[in-house]
């Protein structure tokens, strides 16, 4: 690990003044610090944010949440409220890691955890993520765990988070103060990015945004969820990929639905085909099974990760039919 200068802050302006193109927030630092070991990420300051003020959960006047992104996964996933309102948001980061990084991880820190794939890990090995334009080696290397989604010819790297599949199938938005003094909120389904031509770049957030909270939609899907999450062995590992699935049924039909995959792209990815043919139809075997279709067809598998298609296909299926179980 290289030297760094370690600025401790009091309050949100210190950090936002102290952040130079060098530099990285620390929170939790459950992902930041493996990386400077590994010589992967190579800050020369660290700013400490954890002890600022974005730490509450907090119920809004129409019902939704907001919840802090420097309160701990720990803390938030098994909050009354979340576990009660957001149910499948509490199961899917129930399941990640261990409990003691989850007693340290935070949620902003979740929301830029970077991927495992080996080769950016590894710096013997070319990764166009860690070294921009020194090519991907899992393009024609060992590539069962990597996307089968959005990915391009400089990155097929997968996004590891278990809680930002929940919250894109439940509706978020990420909040976070700018270097200028101002704000913006970003739909958590713009925040993470494709890898495009860029792939060293993960999100959409500008140099010195500080993220400060996680606004959830007002809960509408709290009576049917799972997360389903399919790895290789049955605790503290990564998904080969996950489902996150949560519905409302009326009239004995499905009148509202989120649906999202994990372990299978650049970022979270929505299954809105899947979502749009299950509106209006009873929750069944058989439809479900017509969704999962949809939402696999357009999937572009290597010769390494083409079990990721049928799996995919019946981690749908799964989920789905957990979901409706729930629920009655």
């Amino acid at each position: 690990m290289r030297p760094f200068t370690y600025t401790g802050t009091t309050n949100r302006n210190e950090a936002l003044k102290a952040f130079t193109t060098t530099s990285h927030y620390l929170s939790g630092g459950t992902n930041l610090v493996d990386l400077m070991k590994e010589h992967v990420e190579q800050p020369d300051q660290l700013i400490y944010v954890k002890n600022l003020q974005y730490n509450g959960i907090s119920k809004n006047k129409d019902g939704s949440y907001t919840i802090g992104a420097m309160r701990s996964n720990a803390d938030t996933a098994n909050h009354k409220d979340i576990r009660l309102y957001y149910p499948l948001l509490s199961m899917a980061m129930l399941s990640a890691a261990t409990a003691q990084i989850r007693n340290m991880a935070t949620n902003g820190g979740n929301l830029l955890q970077r991927t495992r794939c080996p080769y950016f890990f590894e710096t013997s090995m070319p990764c166009n993520k860690r070294e921009p334009e020194s090519g991907c080696g899992a393009l024609n290397g060992v590539n069962d765990q990597h996307a089968i989604f959005g990915y391009s010819d400089n990155c097929i790297a997968t996004h590891p988070s278990d809680m930002c599949v929940a919250l894109a199938a439940i509706g978020a938005t990420v909040e976070v103060q700018k270097v200028d003094g101002g704000s913006r909120k970003i739909d958590l389904e713009d925040f993470h990015r494709l890898p495009g031509d860029k792939p060293e770049k993960d999100s959409n957030l500008e140099p010195g945004e500080l993220i400060t909270h996680i606004h959830l939609a007002k809960p509408e899907l709290s009576n049917h969820y799972a997360y389903v999450k399919i790895r290789e062995r049955s605790s503290y590992a990564f998904a080969l990929v996950s489902v996150a699935a949560g519905f409302q049924i009326e009239d004995e039909k499905i009148s509202k639905i989120g649906l999202a995959m994990g372990g299978v792209a650049h970022k979270p990815w929505k299954l809105i085909e899947a979502e749009e043919f299950l509106l209006g139809k009873k929750p069944i075997e058989s439809n479900f099974g017509k969704a999962a279709e949809l939402a696999m067809k357009d999937a572009k598998p290597f010769e390494g990760n083409r079990y990721k298609v049928p799996m995919g296909k019946n981690a749908i299926v799964r989920a789905l039919m957990q979901a409706n179980n729930i629920g009655e």
